[in-house]
């Protein structure tokens, strides 16, 4: 590989969707391996096209090891028109839910509380049986960020993953605190590192 540029840029995308409009939608985490549902396959293709609109094809790709992700990231890169990746992280596998594993919101609201799944959503605040635990994996963002800065630098990474992992790739960043953690099914957020600090100049994007 070869470049000019000195900004390296990572680009975090969360999957596609997992279920259908008729089906009621579960907490899905590390142990539960769904396949793409036809939407969400649509949504990669999408993605990759706009990535390619906005000049943000990859030079490499990583993924978990779910399938889900591994589907999305294969159909973006269809769609770019670039290699399909061969480069499965396990830390970007999505949250063990422990308890609440295959449940619904209200299922899970009446076990731990009306606050319990705000407090996750808008704050990171983790309910107590799941993991891995938030300084883990933001540790584990700050580890994969350290080395794309200096293996990968001046090229553009994509990385993709699940919401609950996503989000923590935000409190590594030096402005990370500034953006809501959610990112939709298809969405994607951009860092970027200009030899000092990453920064987050995009996040939640829809295609």
């Amino acid at each position: 590989m070869t470049t000019t540029s000195t900004t390296t840029t990572l680009i975090i995308a969360r999957h596609g969707n997992t279920f259908t409009p008729d089906q009621t939608p579960t907490r899905v985490g590390a142990r539960t391996d769904l396949p793409l549902v036809e939407s969400g396959e649509d949504q990669a293709l999408r993605l990759g096209h706009h990535l390619k609109a906005q000049k943000l094809v990859p030079d490499i790709v990583f993924t978990s090891t779910l399938r889900r992700a591994v589907v999305t990231a294969r159909l973006a890169c269809v769609a770019m028109m670039c290699p399909a990746p061969n480069a499965p992280l396990h830390f970007l596998n999505e949250i063990d839910h422990g308890p609440d594993e295959g449940k619904t919101d209200a299922e899970i609201t009446a076990r731990l509380g009306a606050d319990a799944l705000p407090q996750w959503d808008k704050n990171g605040i983790m309910p107590a049986e799941w993991s891995p635990r938030p300084d883990d994996i933001t540790a584990r963002w700050q580890d994969f960020l350290n080395r794309c800065a200096t293996e990968f630098v001046g090229h553009k990474i994509l990385v993709v993953t699940s919401n609950g992992v996503a989000r923590f790739a935000l409190k590594a960043a030096e402005n990370g605190a500034s953006f809501p953690l959610k990112l939709a099914t298809g969405a994607y957020g951009v860092l970027k590192y200009d030899t000092i600090n990453w920064m987050v100049t995009d996040w939640n994007v829809r295609p």
